[in-house]
């Protein structure tokens, strides 16, 4: 067997052991977190509760991306998003390529409430921390509209993701019309921040039991702040044409690409910080 040969079979099992690190590692830092959240889901106050489940969520995300970053190779600047931790009321609306992605977010922001799927809210390791920082169901548009009003009217930020679901149609599937009413009703703007990966990885097409393409880099930026819509509909078209425009080409493939040819460089630069 060549060296080239038996060096790619090594990474790839490495891929595979990191993928099964990944997806446990997570798994074991919702397991640790349950007993306490059902605990103190009916003896702690709302507003008590609701801060200190946002801020141990937010601090869970952050120690399992320093697990990916540190043991399994992944690449993650988040930086931009510390510009949005005194914005508040504020909608956060972000693409949707992966399984990732509100992971990513709420590393970030500890005031952060997420709408979220009903069948992940009755999820034996996501349901009680979720149900304890207060995260609100999307079964039932009304009661998903005026929840989400109610807490932005507190003072928190709502993440949200447009597509409903994770992109499906490269660079961004249709947008749905609830960031739109929830930003209407609330009268609060929206902030769009576009998530770009190297690869697909985690995203609609991509099994969960599927290894990585190691170094996996993820890039989360800020773009453009809208004022509160009048029009849902033309608002809803405009977001959604937005995201478009900004994803069409990502940075991060560039970044990526020029990491490569500086590695390949006699003379490389320092690398650049990575945030995580």
């Amino acid at each position: 067997m060549t060296e080239t040969r038996r060096s790619s079979l090594l990474w790839r099992a490495y891929e595979t052991l990191a993928m099964g690190i990944g997806l446990g590692g997570l798994a074991v830092l919702c397991l640790l977190w349950l007993p306490f959240a059902m605990v103190l889901y009916p003896l702690l106050p709302k507003v008590a509760g609701q801060t200190l489940g946002r801020h141990a969520i937010s601090l869970i995300a952050r120690v399992y991306l320093g697990l990916l970053k540190w043991v399994c190779a992944c690449r993650f600047d988040l930086g931009e998003l510390d510009r949005l931790r005194s914005d508040a009321p504020l909608i956060v609306a972000a693409n949707h390529p992966s399984l990732l992605d509100a992971v990513l977010i709420l590393s970030r922001l500890p005031n952060a409430v997420c709408v979220m799927k009903a069948s992940l809210m009755d999820n034996v390791l996501f349901g009680s921390g979720a149900r304890l920082a207060r995260y609100i169901r999307n079964h039932a548009p009304v009661e998903m509209v005026l929840g989400a009003r109610e807490e932005l009217r507190g003072g928190a930020q709502l993440i949200i993701f447009p597509e409903g679901t994770r992109t499906s149609d490269f660079p961004v599937g249709p947008c749905l019309p609830g960031t739109a009413l929830i930003a209407a009703r609330a009268g609060v703007p929206v902030q769009a921040v576009l998530i770009e990966f190297s690869t697909p990885y985690l995203g609609k097409a991509w099994p969960l039991f599927r290894p990585p393409q190691l170094p996996l880099r993820c890039r989360v930026r800020l773009g453009r702040r809208f004022d509160p819509p009048t029009d849902v509909r033309a608002f809803t078209l405009e977001l959604e044409a937005y995201f478009r425009a900004e994803l069409s080409e990502p940075p991060v493939a560039a970044v990526a690409a020029a990491e490569a040819l500086s590695e390949m460089s006699p003379c490389p630069k320092p690398p650049a910080a990575i945030s995580s």
